[in-house]
């Protein structure tokens, strides 16, 4: 009898490190993914590189409009809580025309962190136009027709003199 009970609870045992070993299991994790650095990464062998758009200027806004996102993601990438002046740098090194370019300021009138900026490329007679902040749920890219006005966004911008 007492064999019975030693196997028993040997069993007993052995299911119950099975159940603990299954419960630190996950198995819709599938393990650590490399952080995004904004830049493709290498393709399996025999299938093509994904390749990056190119800015051009003789095309539309609506053709260069990947080329923006592109270029703004990889700001996002490098830097989440990146702010205004990242934008713009940015697409200035990318060759976008600084003098067509307006932001919205990075904090609100009583010194707070603004809920998102955005900022505009006025180009080929329509406008580029992106916002990224934590109120906005990520970045977001879009072609829009200018304003009366002739400027990309509404109400007050800050001014690029840097």
């Amino acid at each position: 009898m007492r064999r019975r009970i030693g196997t028993s609870a040997a069993l007993a045992l052995a299911g119950v490190a099975m159940l603990v070993g299954l419960a630190a299991c996950t198995f819709d994790d599938p393990g650590p993914t490399p952080p995004a650095t904004g830049r493709p990464t290498p393709s399996a062998p025999g299938t093509a590189a994904p390749t990056a758009p190119e800015f051009r200027p003789e095309l539309s806004a609506t053709e260069n409009l990947p080329y923006f996102d592109w270029v703004n993601s990889g700001v996002v990438a490098a830097n989440a809580s990146a702010g205004g002046r990242d934008f713009i740098d940015a697409l200035v090194a990318a060759g976008f025309d600084k003098a067509q370019m307006q932001v919205t300021a990075d904090t609100t009138t009583i010194g707070e962190a603004a809920d998102s900026v955005q900022f505009s490329v006025l180009f080929q007679g329509e406008c580029l136009v992106g916002q990224y902040g934590p109120k906005s749920d990520g970045y977001h890219g879009a072609v829009r027709p200018p304003l009366g006005t002739g400027a990309c966004l509404v109400g007050q911008t800050r001014p690029i003199d840097w």
